[in-house]
């Protein structure tokens, strides 16, 4: 189903030691998310260590476009949205359209590609194979969208992935819905004609947040070839943000 992790891009060189931190947020504000992966992109700019960091955590109501997606693609007039206090943001980032709420992971990991002799590609790859064995250990066996990286289920897409790369540092990920409310997902569709489903939809079963986020956790520090992972519970930066981060732009 998935082309397997290689070994390919790295064949005939010796697998190098890095240090890979996750960070659980819990419901963390969007724009504070950004600052924080920016921050974190520019320190990988400047280590030499190929540190992986990869933020876990969830996001309060919000609507993000990215860069192949549209307004048309949200089916919510402009009362509408204002009825349910939805902002629709354009977001430098790769896919379609994402309708966040907390019950949705946001995944966003921070990866120096050069360092581990990655392409973007390879990257997707190893992203996309980490959340599919997460969704195979609760029995669900999701397929890859045509052209993509993204996880389609049966009642629609489960993992939605977009990302973004500056001075080849990865930024943005992936949004996994669990079990977020989900009305008005029907109405704003991720891939053309498709919109975000669950695992709870797909499971007709109750689903554990942390349970799922101990599973993922391992998951992707398989996909990432990271040998000793170090998970932390929120992050020491989110506090030194400024109070007024709104100049940052996406």
């Amino acid at each position: 189903m998935f082309v397997p992790l290689s070994s390919a891009s790295n064949s005939g060189r010796r697998p190098r030691a890095f240090a890979a931190h996750f960070h659980l947020l819990g419901c963390v504000d969007f724009e504070d998310c950004l600052s924080l992966q920016r921050r974190l992109a520019y320190d990988a700019l400047t280590r030499a260590d190929g540190r992986i960091v990869i933020l876990i955590g969830e996001h309060p109501p919000l609507i993000t476009l990215g860069r192949g997606g549209s307004r048309r693609d949200v089916r919510l007039s402009g009362d509408e949205l204002a009825a349910r206090g939805l902002e629709v943001r354009h977001i430098s980032r790769g896919g379609g359209a994402i309708l966040h709420r907390p019950g949705q992971l946001a995944i966003y990991p921070i990866v120096p590609l050069d360092w581990h002799g990655w392409s973007v590609g390879e990257h997707l790859r190893r992203l996309s194979a980490g959340l599919a064995a997460v969704l195979a250990e609760s029995q669900i066996r999701a397929t890859p969208a045509a052209g993509g990286f993204s996880l389609l289920g049966k009642t629609g897409v489960l993992a939605a992935l977009g990302v973004a790369v500056r001075g080849g540092v990865t930024t943005h990920g992936a949004y996994f819905n669990v079990n977020p409310d989900m009305r008005d997902y029907p109405r704003v569709h991720t891939l053309p004609g498709r919109s975000l489903t669950s695992l709870l939809t797909e499971r007709l079963a109750a689903v554990k947040m942390t349970t799922v986020r101990t599973v993922l956790v391992s998951r992707l520090a398989e996909a990432f070839a990271c040998v000793d992972p170090h998970v932390h519970a929120g992050h020491p930066h989110l506090s030194e943000l400024p109070a007024d981060h709104r100049e940052f732009a996406a």
